[in-house]
């Protein structure tokens, strides 16, 4: 390929492509400069060091991510959305493993803020929990609650962690049963203080 062709979305684009095929561990800039048949050096222009790539890549992975929550859960409400807010991250976790590994990374606090992807994040997960009467504090508590049990799950599954004959997808649908129960029966705080954590 061309070195010419090159721009930052392309080689953030093909970066996450390599990662959905190798694991986000193994994309490295030289593995990378290898993909477009380029000198490491090539990249530099384009993207400072291996952080800014991730980090870029977290952005572009966590769009891509909640445009398919979003699309998913459009015109839903309370269970019908949890649903299929949880099943659009599952598949998304499942289809496209290297993009999700670059969504878990922790990444600068202040590209977190001002950051439209996560802006919008924030406003679809947020929007559908509040239909379940739900305010700060507890909004910050469910958002982590929903986040963890949809990651552990799918952390578990894509490595091959459930070993009973139980098909895992009938146990993520009752999971899914479980935390719209907990949601309609949430143990309220009535307190000030406010958290703020949109990521699912």
């Amino acid at each position: 390929m061309a070195r010419a062709g090159l721009t930052p979305d392309r080689i953030v684009a093909t970066a996450a492509d390599l990662a959905d095929e190798v694991g986000l561990e193994n994309v490295s800039l030289s593995a990378l400069a290898r993909r477009f048949g380029v000198k490491d050096a090539s990249l530099y222009s384009h993207v400072r060091n291996l952080q800014d790539l991730r980090t870029r890549m977290a952005l572009l992975a966590g769009a891509e991510m909640i445009d398919r929550i979003a699309a998913a859960v459009a015109g839903r409400a309370g269970k019908d959305a949890l649903a299929a807010f949880a099943g659009a991250y599952r598949e998304f976790a499942l289809e496209r493993p290297g993009r999700y590994a670059a969504t878990q990374i922790r990444i600068d606090q202040s590209l977190v803020v001002d950051s439209p992807v996560f802006r919008r994040t924030a406003e679809i997960t947020y929007g559908m929990l509040r239909a379940y009467g739900l305010e700060e504090p507890d909004l910050t508590d469910a958002v982590r609650l929903l986040r963890s049990t949809f990651h552990g799950y799918c952390a578990l599954e894509a490595t091959g962690g459930f070993g009973a004959p139980r098909d895992v997808r009938k146990s993520w649908d009752k999971a899914v049963d479980a935390l719209h129960i907990t949601l309609e029966h949430w143990p309220r705080e009535d307190t000030d203080d406010h958290g703020g954590e949109g990521h699912p």
